[in-house]
C-alpha cells in the first residue's frame, strides 16, 4: 500500500462546503429532468489528482466485471484492495459533515450512507464500456433503507470529450437525455434516485488503449420516503420525522456558511 501524502480527513468541515450547498439547493431542486447538480473544482486540486494516481488500474486488482448486453463495466467495492488514501477520502464521503451538505443541498433529511459500497466504491470504465440507460434498484437490503440520491467524482484529468464517456440524464418519457455531462476531473455529480431518474453512459467509451474513465461512487439511503416515491406495494406508508437534534445538526451546519460571509 502507498503512504497517505495528501490527508483528506475533515475536509468537509470547511464551511464553504456549506455556502456551496446553500447557494445551489433551490437550483438542485428545481433541476430537469430531475434533481441534480454538477459541482466543479469540487475538492483540492492536489488531493484530486492523487486519488487519481492510487485508483487502481484496469489490472491491478479483481474488479466486479459486468458484460451484459445492457453495461460494460467494473467496479470494486471491497475497500480493502484500495489504498489508504482511496478508503480515506471514501469515508470522508460518507462522513457526518458530507451527509449535512448533502441535505442542504438536495433537502432530504436524515440521510444515512453506505458502509458497505453495494454497488459503489470505485468504478473504472474503458475502451468499449458503456452502460445503457436505467433508473437505479431502490433498496438496499442490508441498511434496510430506500435509496435516495448518488454522489459521482470524476478523477479523470485530460479527458477529452470527444471519447464519450458522457453521464446522460433521460426525461422521463425515455425519449431523449436532456443533460450530458463530460467526466471531467475534478466535477461532483449529485442527483435523486427515483424510478423516473433514468440516467446512463450508453455510447460505448472510444479513450485510447490504457485510459481510464474512474469515478467514486457514492450512494445514499434513507429509513422513510414519501408514499408517492414508493413504488413496491408492499412497502409501509412513512412520513420523515426529525427530532430536534436531528434538526439542530442541519441548523448548525448551514450557520457555518453564514459565518463564512462574516470574513
Amino acid at each position: 500500500m502507498n503512504t497517505v501524502t495528501v490527508n483528506p480527513t475533515g475536509i468537509f468541515d470547511d464551511p464553504k462546503y456549506a455556502a456551496l450547498a446553500l447557494e445551489n439547493s433551490e437550483k438542485y431542486q428545481k433541476a430537469s429532468p430531475f434533481p441534480h447538480i454538477v459541482l466543479d473544482n469540487f475538492i483540492d486540486l492536489e488531493l484530486a489528482r492523487e486519488l487519481a494516481r492510487e485508483c487502481p488500474k484496469h489490472h491491478d486488482i479483481n474488479w466486479v466485471e459486468s458484460t451484459q448486453p445492457q453495461s460494460r463495466k467494473r467496479y470494486q467495492h471491497d475497500d480493502k484492495k484500495f489504498t489508504p488514501l482511496i478508503r480515506m477520502m471514501l469515508r470522508e464521503l460518507n462522513s457526518r459533515q458530507f451527509l449535512l451538505f448533502l441535505e442542504t443541498l438536495t433537502g432530504i433529511e436524515n440521510l444515512i450512507p453506505d458502509p458497505y459500497y453495494i454497488g459503489g466504491g470505485v468504478h473504472s470504465s474503458v475502451r468499449g464500456d458503456f452502460l445503457k440507460v436505467h433508473a437505479d434498484f431502490n433498496w438496499h437490503h442490508k441498511l434496510l433503507a430506500h435509496r435516495r440520491m448518488n454522489a459521482l467524482l470524476y478523477l479523470n484529468e485530460g479527458w477529452d470529450e470527444s471519447w464519450g464517456g458522457h453521464l446522460e440524464l433521460w426525461n422521463k418519457e425515455m425519449t431523449k437525455p436532456e443533460v450530458s455531462i463530460a467526466p471531467i476531473m475534478n466535477r461532483l455529480v449529485v442527483f435523486n434516485t427515483t424510478e423516473d431518474s433514468n440516467h446512463g453512459v450508453p455510447q460505448p467509451l472510444t479513450c485510447p488503449e490504457g485510459v481510464q474513465r474512474i469515478t467514486l461512487n457514492l450512494y445514499y439511503y434513507t429509513t422513510k420516503r414519501d408514499e408517492a416515491e414508493i413504488n413496491d406495494p408492499h412497502f409501509t406508508k412513512y412520513k420523515t420525522v426529525n427530532s430536534p437534534f436531528a434538526v439542530g445538526l442541519g441548523e448548525e451546519f448551514r450557520k457555518s456558511a453564514e459565518e463564512l460571509k462574516k470574513y
